[in-house]
């Protein structure tokens, strides 16, 4: 029996140095976002991640949008072990990773508690997406018709918001197309988006939530996605596990309550990892995307 813990603690310890291979292979990158920052004001440079698959020529390419606690630990100063562990799957696949880092470029290192969430930068984060967009599909290994978008938590809200029609921050002209599929984890504005009237998307759109999550519930969520959503005729599929907690996919996280970011309704946030909803994830989520970015 004393064997199984140590498997699983050799197995976590190379999946760490696999996931530290990658993160030395990346690649730092800057470009303009495409938000306004107001009269006068130049735009905010953004940082951002690139990491490259073994695979040569043009390959398809997904963006990445963190969640409130940032791109970058506060602890380590390195990129997260979840966004991390997913480049490296990517990769695998051939793919094209771009990590953006909306928060700290502006100055903010989270905005997980209701004292540091600022909406401003929040609404920006679409015209962070687009301005990835913009710098992949001018680069020479990326196939600029092949780009998908993928966040989480607040980061998945993000991608509700950049698919959805009439999205202020969409440029009006995409000569090589907009994204061509999009994946979002527990996204947390589904409350705020189900508010607004009309929403729609021809964006293929993933939603993945665990039903015991009670920092972005899964009842806005699900509720949106299945009428007005729906309604809509938007491509979406919403994928459900029972017994997962927020960050379900992040790599041997153990269950942790999260006073600190106390909700303005009282909630104490609850993360953990679920083997199971992360191994589906982690088949369920390449093969969503493939579809789209690997269609002739």
């Amino acid at each position: 029996m004393a064997m199984k813990p140590l498997l699983h603690r050799l197995a976590a310890a190379l999946a760490l140095l696999v996931w530290a291979a990658a993160a030395r292979g990346q690649e730092v990158v800057h470009f303009s976002s495409l938000a306004d920052n107001g009269e006068g004001a130049a735009p905010t440079v953004l940082d951002a991640y690139l990491f490259r698959p073994a695979a040569e020529g043009r390959r398809p390419a997904l963006v990445f949008l963190h969640g409130c606690g940032g791109l970058i630990s506060r602890v380590t100063r390195k990129i997260l072990v979840r966004e991390l562990a997913w480049a490296d799957e990517f990769n695998k696949r051939g793919w094209v990773v771009l990590m953006v880092d909306s928060f700290t470029p502006r100055g903010r290192t989270q905005m997980c508690a209701p004292a540091t969430y600022e909406p401003e930068v929040a609404r920006k984060r679409p015209a962070d997406a687009y301005a990835a967009l913009a710098w992949l599909q001018a680069q020479p290994l990326v196939r600029g018709d092949r780009i998908g978008l993928v966040g989480w938590s607040q980061g998945g809200g993000a991608v509700l918001a950049t698919v959805a029609a009439g999205e202020p921050a969409r440029p009006a002209a995409l000569p090589q197309g907009d994204f061509r599929a999009a994946v979002a984890f527990y996204p947390g504005a589904c409350r705020a988006i189900a508010q607004r009237p009309g929403w729609s998307a021809a964006i293929p759109l993933l939603v993945l939530m665990g039903e015991l999550d009670v920092w972005t519930p899964l009842a806005p969520c699900r509720d949106f996605l299945a009428t007005d959503a729906a309604a809509s005729g938007a491509p979406l599929a919403l994928q459900t596990y029972p017994g997962a907690y927020h960050d379900f996919d992040w790599p041997d996280l153990p269950r942790r309550e999260l006073p600190q970011y106390r909700t303005a309704s009282g909630v104490v946030p609850i993360v953990a990892t679920d083997a199971a909803a992360r191994a589906d994830a982690l088949a369920r989520v390449p093969d969503f995307l493939a579809r789209y970015l690997e269609a002739p």
